[in-house]
């Protein structure tokens, strides 16, 4: 009887622990998404700030420049009240430096307001996916980690090799590779959360801004470069 007692005891306590452990992974979900929205409404209104402005890309570099700054005090503060004005600070950087960009597809390409409505589009459907399909399967995909860390460092090395050479079939080859690279980032940050890899949602939320970011820019340079009709 003593024996059956400590063994009921047990798994209540371990129920009731894995009870706690669920709540605290929907909490830090619930407040990702929720940051995630607001941060990417506020990139987006930075961004068309920018273009109204008709920042030069000069200030973009300056922009992106910052908010590699930014980024450190994101994440040093994540843990901190501190941490919510950095994450605004620094993705509302990254959307403005966006402007110029948007600004040159505008007027270069006769369809391009059509072109970046897509890419928002596009990119919301690829992370809407992805993200609701790691949710929804719970699975974990941290096996993931080593080639995700290898495609990165393979896809900065051809980025900074085309810099030189301006081969323009490269140049789509890198957009699509980061596209997929960002897109299987999405499963493994998701997945991260789910499963306790990550309990701070300011970090959870900038993993995956920074995966829509991308995945946004390198899909209009494909559509553009595809579909794009040149004025």
């Amino acid at each position: 009887m003593s024996d059956y007692g400590f063994r009921a005891g047990g798994s209540i306590g371990t129920g009731v622990k894995s009870q706690e452990s669920i709540l605290a992974t929907n909490k830090v979900l619930k407040n990702t998404y929720l940051l995630l929205s607001m941060t990417l409404l506020f990139s987006a209104m930075t961004a068309a700030v920018s273009m109204v402005m008709n920042l030069p890309q000069g200030a973009a570099l300056i922009l992106m420049l910052v908010s590699f700054g930014l980024l450190f005090w994101v994440h040093k503060s994540a843990d901190s009240s501190t941490g919510l004005i950095a994450i605004f600070a620094f993705t509302g950087c990254l959307g403005a430096s966006l402007g110029p960009m948007l600004n040159y597809y505008v007027a270069s390409l006769s369809n391009g307001p059509m072109l970046i409505m897509q890419a928002l589009g596009g990119t919301g459907l690829i992370f809407l996916t992805l993200s609701g399909y790691a949710l929804t399967t719970r699975k974990d995909f941290s096996f993931m980690r080593g080639f995700l860390f290898t495609g990165l460092i393979v896809v900065i090395i051809a980025m900074v090799a085309n810099i030189f050479m301006q081969i323009p079939a490269l140049s789509l080859a890198i957009s699509s590779a980061v596209i997929m690279i960002m897109s299987a980032l999405i499963l493994f940050d998701t997945s991260r959360i789910i499963h306790g890899g990550e309990t701070n949602y300011i970090r959870a939320t900038v993993s995956l801004y920074l995966n829509i970011y991308n995945i946004f820019i390198h899909l209009l340079h494909l559509l553009a470069a595809l579909s794009g009709n040149r004025n």
